[in-house]
């Protein structure tokens, strides 16, 4: 009898304001980041006050994973897609979609979910998971128009567990889709803690049973991010998707509906 190794493989962790390393960006671009980042912290603020006050229905809040999202955005261009999952508005924000909009979203209002095509921007998906699928299809469409652009997906931990995200990374890899699957893990699938959802060390890792890039990186380190998601994007556009797990927490409740204290200490926050 023998035994052989026939594959093995690493994944990468990219850091940036921990590491001592800087990004070259313009101290505007610097201050528009941050402004940016107060700017959805305040959003998320008002709207929890809304929804306590009754003026709105259920709300996701996105408070801790600012960084993550507009971080994401500003690394893309604007002729590159963007499909977000019910968390994502800090990165609405940073895309460009007026706030009122958002707000009338948020309040029931349908209208405040159309133009959002001229952001290049598919619109907010509630059922866990599915808009894996949808930013597996437009990826797969690029490459078959040889298009240079990419497609971005916003998920969460809780979503990789779902069929969906897998189908969505193994058709990317069949099909070089232009694709960027961005897992924001902020630890918690509702009130599931990642440890008892998964057995990986990372998330980032799932991508390799695909074919595909898996890489890592501190999603609260906003230049950590910027870096990752060029990286990504270099090899997206070039029919090389990439599985991005972004490292970061959910300071607020999953909703305005859930009462996290029942399943995570004050301590831990």
């Amino acid at each position: 009898m023998s035994r052989e190794k026939v594959f093995s493989d690493s994944i990468e962790k990219i850091e940036v304001m921990n590491s001592g390393n800087s990004l070259e960006l313009e101290e505007g671009e610097l201050r528009e980041l941050y402004r940016k980042m107060v700017l959805a912290r305040k959003f998320d603020e008002k709207a929890f006050s809304l929804q306590r006050r009754g003026e709105m229905s259920t709300y996701a809040p996105h408070k801790g994973q600012e960084a993550a999202q507009i971080g994401a955005i500003f690394a893309l261009e604007d002729d590159d897609w963007v499909v977000p999952s019910f968390r994502e508005t800090a990165a609405f924000i940073m895309r460009g979609a007026p706030l009122d909009k958002i707000f009338q979203r948020w309040m029931g209002d349908a209208n405040g979910q159309k133009d959002l095509s001229e952001l290049n921007t598919l619109p907010v998906t509630i059922p866990v998971g599915t808009q894996n699928l949808h930013a597996a299809g437009i990826g797969m469409a690029m490459e078959f128009e040889e298009d240079s652009n990419v497609v971005l997906g916003f998920t969460g931990d809780g979503s990789t567990s779902q069929g969906d995200f897998h189908e969505a990374l193994n058709f990317s890899g069949v099909y070089s889709a232009h694709s960027i699957f961005f897992v924001q893990n902020n630890q918690y699938a509702i009130s599931m803690p990642r440890e008892k959802q998964t057995k990986s060390k990372t998330i980032a890792q799932k991508a390799i049973a695909y074919g595909i890039e898996g890489l890592q990186v501190d999603g609260n380190d906003i230049l950590a991010v910027i870096k990752a998601v060029r990286e990504a994007k270099e090899k997206a556009k070039n029919g090389e998707p990439v599985l991005l797990e972004a490292l970061t927490y959910r300071l607020e409740d999953h909703t305005t509906s859930d009462d996290s204290t029942r399943y995570r200490d004050k301590e831990e926050v």
